[in-house]
């Protein structure tokens, strides 16, 4: 789960996380109302939305009088921003931050998220702030500083020092701001489940000081259950649709941008299906797991889920029968075809438990548009065969 940048303030500033003052609006009116009780001649008007590169995309823009403040809030709110993280549909803008103008004398970049390889967490820290990380990664990967904590000791004082000697920070009193700054920061990361954070830029004032002018926040969604000031933070209208309809019953879906629609059982396997599908030359439309609980209705409901997608011209059904029996998966795909118009060719591949009941169950059908496939690879073949031939 993801929040907006000023959710994300709201919380270091419970932490004592420095960051620049900051009113939310949702109409240009409140904007200006939110300029006059912040003061000064100087404000940043943000679009919130659950996407990096806001900047970039015309979402982040400086005001110098209220009149400014208006007009940009008006021409902000309302826009479908595009971003290198939106995708090319972009995100409609449904909300401004109205934010204190800050003193930059130099702007860096501070991250933590997980490092799967390593097992624990990982600070990354670089002096390219306000830039693209990702292509800076790209790019310029020395200048990307990672230092792995591990979470049975925490945060201790020799990350921070390895942090700010690698960083450059030489002035005694801003390496004790820093570290300070990045204990703060590993603090939220462990005590509200993240999966990531994000601050881009971290800015260095005149005086020394460390601020967030940025902030974006990632949540392990298991974790939520145990969060419920986190939960209520939670804006639906920038989720997608479909995601949340396949989450409500019990199905892990993330929407892609290829023409093969995928139905499997483990994330290990789907995304051994997908890897397939590309090597066979073939581009997935979508991760679907149906995990180990699925009966004929959810199988139904993950068909009717692909199919929303126009894009689709092929959907590969490949499950191992383990937990979930392959009858069940062969009686959902009947019923899908009974709900859902499923005018795409089905190849499936049904192997494990009762796979030999699936194949009779299927073939007792005799639905013209399914295919049987004899193993992944034979499988992804006709898939892409198909998609192709659509």
């Amino acid at each position: 789960m993801n929040i907006h940048e000023y959710q994300a303030k709201e919380i270091f500033k419970t932490y004592g996380i420095p960051t620049p003052r900051g009113i939310v609006a949702n109409t240009p009116e409140e904007a200006v109302q939110n300029a006059k009780e912040l003061g000064g001649n100087l404000w940043v008007v943000k679009a919130q939305i659950h996407a990096g590169g806001r900047g970039l995309g015309g979402g982040v823009k400086l005001a110098k009088s209220l009149d400014e403040v208006k007009k940009l809030a008006d021409e902000i709110l309302g826009m479908t921003l595009v971003t290198h993280q939106t995708g090319p549909e972009g995100k409609l803008v449904q909300k401004v931050y109205i934010e204190e103008g800050a003193d930059i004398k130099d702007e860096l970049y501070l991250g933590i998220t997980l490092d799967r390889a390593k097992e624990m967490p990982v600070i990354m820290a670089s002096t390219e702030g306000g830039m693209e990380i990702e292509k800076v990664a790209e790019e310029s990967p020395e200048k990307i500083i990672k230092v792995a904590v591990d979470p049975t000791i925490g945060f201790q004082a020799f990350h921070g020092r390895e942090l700010v000697f690698r960083l450059g920070i030489l002035d005694k009193e801003e390496q004790k701001k820093f570290i300070n700054f990045a204990k703060l920061l590993f603090d939220v990361y462990m005590d509200k489940d993240g999966e990531m954070i994000e601050i881009n830029p971290l800015i260095k004032t005149g005086s020394g000081d460390f601020i967030a002018l940025d902030a974006k926040m990632g949540f392990d969604d298991s974790a939520i259950g145990r969060h419920h000031e986190l939960e209520e933070m939670r804006d639906l209208s920038e989720e997608d649709p479909d995601e949340r309809e396949a989450s409500r019953h019990g199905l892990s879906y993330i929407s892609l941008d290829g023409e093969i629609g995928c139905m499997v059982n483990g994330a290990g396997l789907a995304m051994g299906t997908m890897d397939t599908i590309n090597y066979m030359g073939g581009s997935p439309a979508n991760f679907l797991d149906v995990g180990g609980k699925a009966n004929a209705i959810t199988v139904a409901k993950g068909f009717e889920i692909i199919l929303k997608n126009p894009n689709v011209k092929a959907i590969f059904v490949n499950i191992f029968g383990g937990i979930v029996r392959c009858d069940r998966i062969a009686e959902g795909i009947l019923e899908a075809t009974k709900k859902v118009d499923v005018h795409v060719p089905v190849i499936v591949r049904l192997d494990g438990t009762n796979a030999e009941e699936a194949a009779q169950i299927l073939k007792n059908a005799n639905i013209s548009n399914v295919i049987a496939a004899t193993d992944l690879a034979d499988g992804a073949k006709k898939a892409v065969e198909a998609a192709e031939q659509a």
